[in-house]
């Protein structure tokens, strides 16, 4: 008996149709998962906290069923407008990361890189030792110098020969970076006496001071992320090189310098709210990449948005609880939980 002929190959159309299905699942997965890991981490975050707050007690006061009392003012007057904050600042950084490491085509690219870290905390810094009796205003001091930092590296950038090449922007921020870092360290040195009430700030965490500092940065974060969802399909065109780009009507230096302004916004209003927290710009957009198979602005700015949140939402509620009712600070949190990501996100690098 002789053995049946082998079935023929799929035809290419039929073979990158079913490529094109499974990436696109994978991608609404990566989506799905990280929806599922922010919605508990919200539940925990107000549930969870020196108070327990029972799952049914929430749901009744975030629908007006609860009975005026402690247990709804902590839920609606402290802990949903800080769940809010974690929400957005988690986002905000992710996004951040994304429109840097696309604008500069560099992935070690994040708001630190172009100097917005370092003027936002010389801001807050500023606020503080010098002006204690002034520290309602420590978030609009943040979001000036950050902004600030970031008009200033955009200026140098974008003025000159070879204006708004991706080196120069990368050298103009270090440069810029370590000015505002050195201001920082004159004015810890010059107030000493003063230096505790800054430290939780440079540690990073999260208030539960209401909706007033929301207030002030809100503007910042709409525009913010107005900005990145137009830019996600002019970064893709960037990232075929800027001739191609060119070639298909993009102007790379517009492109670089509307992304590097968004990111200014949205890194400068997180820091004004949480202080200085590392490595969630820089990493999230990595393990998007990785777990969605694409680099797809669309898709990685999106994605991160969701898994930035989750993420610091998660690191908030770890903050609050380990040591509960001592309330640590969210930073080392999240380089505990994005170093060791990182390195092996290095280690898998080719």
């Amino acid at each position: 008996m002789t053995a049946p002929a082998p079935a023929p190959p799929a035809p290419a159309p039929a073979r990158a149709a079913g490529a094109h299905r499974r990436m696109a699942l994978r991608q609404l997965a990566v989506v799905l998962v990280a929806g599922v890991v922010l919605v508990v981490a919200a539940a925990l975050s107000l549930t969870l906290g020196a108070v327990h707050v029972p799952l049914h007690t929430v749901i009744d006061a975030l629908t007006g069923r609860a009975e005026e009392g402690p247990l709804r003012e902590i839920i609606v007057s402290l802990r949903v407008p800080r769940m809010v904050e974690a929400i957005v600042v988690g986002a905000a950084l992710g996004v951040a990361g994304v429109l840097l490491q696309g604008a500069l085509g560099n992935p070690l690219a994040s708001p630190d890189i172009v100097g917005i870290t370092g003027g936002a905390g010389f801001g807050a810094i500023l606020i503080l030792l010098a002006f204690p009796g002034s520290v309602a205003l420590l978030p609009v001091g943040a979001l000036f110098f950050g902004a600030l930092a970031g008009a200033i590296v955009l200026a140098i950038a974008w003025s000159g020969a070879h204006a708004g090449a991706t080196s120069r922007l990368i050298l103009a921020g270090i440069a810029v970076a370590a000015l505002f870092g050195a201001g920082t360290t004159s004015l810890m040195v010059a107030f000493s006496d003063r230096v505790q009430s800054a430290v939780l700030w440079m540690a990073g965490g999260l208030s539960s001071d209401g909706w007033s500092d929301m207030e002030v940065a809100w503007p910042y974060f709409l525009v913010g992320f107005l900005a990145a969802a137009v830019l996600a399909r002019p970064l893709d065109r960037l990232a075929l090189g800027d001739d191609v780009a060119e070639s298909l009507g993009a102007h790379p230096k517009r492109i670089r310098l509307a992304a590097v302004i968004a990111a200014t916004l949205l890194a400068s209003a997180a820091a004004a709210l949480v202080g200085l927290l590392g490595f969630l710009g820089l990493v999230i957009p990595h393990l998007v990449r990785l777990a969605g198979g694409t680099a797809s602005h669309r898709f990685v700015m999106g994605a991160s948005a969701l898994v930035g949140a989750a993420l610091l939402l998660v690191g908030d509620t770890l903050a609050r609880t380990v040591l509960a009712p001592i309330e640590l600070p969210v930073g080392p949190f999240m380089v505990v939980l994005g170093v060791p990501v990182f390195l092996w996100l290095l280690r898998g690098a080719h």
